[in-house]
């Protein structure tokens, strides 16, 4: 008799860890491989955009920049191939590379520059005289 008591104890017991334990879920993840992007020659290091627009890709001898809007190679940097690491400056909007063998750091400065089709509209001064576009968005 004593053995029934015990044993509703311990499924009493066993009951309650069973509903107070953190319970485990398992879920799945799901991917597809959006791009593979070929290069001729290895990748050693690279960095995202601020906006992410733009893949940094150091290889030895130059920097790629990769548009992901366009899907294309847009512009090579060259640097010197002893340049073994790359990364991004949010705030400066720099690259910075360094070699290791070298000793060296580079901060490359980089700037945007928009094209913007005018053909057919009237203007005033040069045709190929530089505009400078100020954007003010904070306000306070």
């Amino acid at each position: 008799m004593k053995k029934i008591p015990l044993l509703k104890g311990m499924l009493l017991i066993f009951l309650m860890i069973w509903l107070y334990a953190p319970q485990v879920i398992h879920a799945d993840v799901e991917w597809t491989i959006k791009k593979k992007l070929s290069l001729n020659v290895p990748p050693l290091d690279f960095a995202l955009s601020a906006n992410e627009q733009w893949i940094f890709i150091l290889t030895p001898g130059e920097i790629l920049i990769y548009s992901l809007v366009e899907d294309k190679v847009l512009k090579h940097i060259p640097v010197d191939q002893a340049y073994d690491r790359l990364q991004y400056s949010v705030r400066n909007n720099a690259l910075i590379v360094t070699s290791r063998s070298g000793k060296t750091l580079k901060i490359i400065q980089l700037e945007e520059r928009e094209k913007i089709d005018i053909s057919g509209l009237p203007f005033q001064g040069p045709e190929h005289a530089p505009v400078t576009i100020a954007v003010f968005t904070d306000y306070q």
